[in-house]
Order: C-alpha cells, then sequence, then structure tokens
C-alpha cells in the first residue's frame, strides 16, 4: 500500500505550543471569572495567568531537558508558549473589555 507523502512544515510545532498557550490563558481567564463572579478582578486574573503559563511552559522545557533521552528543552518552544500566553491575554482583556456577554 503506498503511503501518503507527509507535508513538512519548518517549526509547526511552534504554533502547536502558540495555539495551546493561547487557549490556556483563555480558559484560565474565563474559568476564574466564573468562579468568582463577585470578586473578580480582571488585571489580576490576567497577571496570575499569563505568569503561571509563562512559569508552567519553563518548567517543562526544563522537564523535557532534564529528564527525558527522547525529547529536549527548547528556548524557542518558551517563547512560542509565552507568545500564546500574551495573545490569549490580548483576546480576553479586549472580549470582556467591550462589555460582550461569554455565557
Amino acid at each position: 500500500m503506498a503511503r501518503a507523502p507527509r507535508i513538512n512544515i519548518p517549526h509547526a510545532d511552534k504554533l502547536v505550543h502558540f495555539f495551546f498557550y493561547f487557549i490556556l490563558v483563555c480558559f484560565a481567564v474565563l474559568a476564574a471569572r466564573d468562579s468568582y463572579k463577585v470578586h473578580f478582578h480582571l488585571k489580576k486574573t490576567l497577571l496570575y495567568a499569563v505568569l503561571f503559563a509563562f512559569f508552567y511552559g519553563i518548567l517543562i522545557e526544563v522537564v523535557q531537558y532534564s529528564f527525558t533521552v527522547d525529547r529536549h528543552g527548547d528556548v524557542l518552544d518558551v517563547l512560542a508558549n509565552t507568545m500564546g500566553a500574551l495573545a490569549g491575554m490580548l483576546f480576553i482583556k479586549r472580549l470582556i473589555s467591550k462589555g460582550r456577554s461569554l455565557n
């Protein structure tokens, strides 16, 4: 049986990292907003979500570098994670500040 040709997109994994951390920050802020309706502070929540995503991304890369044989840590993954987290922050900030209902 013939195999389908593989499509090779250079650095496609960086797009995946960006997307996952974008979603992580968006979901974290929306979950906090849903859980703490009365005491919800957008700026604090955004800061905490982005800081968590940033340090979590670094931790994952350090673990990959230090404790695995078939994976390696990559500074560019940390950069993609951080950019995704910041993009998620900007997206949610804009979405919520426009007063749109997210229910």
